[in-house]
């Protein structure tokens, strides 16, 4: 009976072995993951577009500040006579002015906040064609170089870290895990991928 067993447990180590040897094989057979790497950022700021387009925003930010400038000045006259006439100013006419300056104080702020959407708004417009172009050729570069993955080196907040993936051999396994979590994303991804 021990010998059996014995038989029975170096044939279970033998096979254990055999199944060992054989996953080894088949994963020297794969080839091997390539990564590559770049700074998305050393790109775009020695793009001679990019340089344009900053020159550009520098001036419609200049202009913007000009008009702020103005408007500020502007209440800031308005506010010092209103300071030196309020003693001889009737209730009425006082709190007609006090409205004015507050209004004009209103105005300020919004269009202080709306030459700065206009300007965000203005780069994002004007930087989208570079980012674009940039991508194409991370794309182009990692196609030719048979890489499967690009990362970026230096990556922000809002930035992505990769910027390529081969998908014959890289796997986004999104969906797959919001499943095993019980959460609906394929909406959220359809809607992400239109946009």
């Amino acid at each position: 009976m021990r010998l059996f067993s014995l038989k029975r447990s170096i044939g279970c180590l033998f096979a254990a072995s055999l199944v060992g040897f054989i996953a080894v094989a088949q994963a020297q057979q794969l080839p091997a993951l390539r990564i590559g790497y770049t700074d998305h950022e050393v790109l775009i700021s020695n793009m001679p577009q990019t340089r344009v387009i900053q020159e550009e925003l520098q001036a419609e930010l200049e202009s913007g500040q000009r008009v702020l400038q103005s408007m500020q000045e502007d209440l800031a006259g308005k506010l010092d006579r209103y300071q030196k006439q309020q003693a001889l100013l009737s209730e009425e006419r006082r709190e007609e002015r006090q409205q004015e300056l507050i209004s004009l104080e209103e105005d300020l702020r919004n269009k202080a906040s709306e030459l700065e959407q206009d300007l965000v708004q203005r780069e994002i417009d004007l930087m989208g064609p570079i980012f674009q172009q940039v991508d194409t050729a991370i794309q182009t570069i990692a196609a030719e170089k048979g890489l499967d993955l690009v990362l970026r080196t230096q990556a922000g907040p809002s930035q992505p870290i990769l910027l390529y993936a081969n998908e014959d051999r890289i796997t986004d396994i999104t969906i797959e895990v919001a499943r095993e979590l019980g959460i609906d994303v394929d909406a959220a991804m359809q809607q992400s991928e239109g946009n």
